[in-house]
């Protein structure tokens, strides 16, 4: 069967995972974070891509983010590979393949998933078992999204201004839905949906973004289609 192209729809928010090849750490010291925020600052720049939330961790990545085209995640997540897998390999003395295949992606309904997807990117440090707070790990959007440092990197979503007025309350207000944590139901749904490249949201939302794209937005459903009963005369 053949692959499906990656589900890519402008203006819409995508929760990207990529992960190291057979679970390897792909992020050794600080300076190797500190290099992949550095091209991944330059390239969503270039190839605009508003990065919403990101969790850079030992062996993988995620990103919440939103293209402006069809083709620029894929010209971002490659860029990314050219210029951080040669410094990888040199860095370490080895050669060959960084990643484990393909990145994966998914659209997501913003008004539904997007503060709990941000709150899952920022959660992984925790679930990782890295830091005993999201707040704690250098190496993602949380801190910024907290009020502790302006990450420029960060492109704040309408989603996270709607939590309050002032920078104040949208802190505080985020700083609830973290300790709050998020539930089993929407971490099953966002990994789901990432790992299976389908969109993630509302029959509305499917019904809308399945009129700007011509792959499909879910899988088709399983059995025979039933058959049509003649109209009585």
């Amino acid at each position: 069967m053949a692959r499906l192209p990656r589900l890519v729809i402008p203006h819409q928010a995508h929760h990207i995972t990529q992960a190291g090849i057979d679970g390897k750490t792909i992020f050794v010291d600080n300076a190797d974070y500190s290099a992949f925020l550095d091209w991944l600052k330059a390239g969503a720049k270039q190839f605009k891509v508003q990065i919403h939330a990101y969790a850079i961790l030992p062996d993988r990545l995620h990103l919440l983010a939103t293209p402006d085209d069809e083709l620029a995640l894929g010209k971002l997540m490659q860029w990314l590979g050219r210029y951080y897998v040669p410094y990888y390999n040199a860095k370490y003395k080895r050669s060959g393949l960084l990643w484990q295949g393909r990145f994966k992606a998914t659209v997501i309904e913003a008004a539904n998933y997007f503060l709990p997807c941000c709150v899952m990117i920022e959660e992984m440090p925790v679930r990782q078992h890295l830091v005993t707070s999201g707040d704690a790990y250098s190496w993602s959007s949380c801190q910024h999204h907290l009020g502790m440092r302006a990450d420029p990197l960060v492109a704040d979503h309408a989603m996270y201004w709607g939590l309050g007025n002032t920078p104040f309350q949208r802190e505080a207000a985020y700083r609830e839905l973290l300790e709050k944590g998020l539930s089993s139901a929407h971490f099953k749904a966002i990994n789901d949906a990432t790992n299976k490249a389908w969109l993630l949201g509302s029959e509305a939302y499917k019904a809308d973004m399945s009129k700007l794209t011509e792959r499909r937005v879910e899988p088709v459903a399983r059995g025979r289609p039933r058959k049509k009963l003649p109209v009585p005369i």
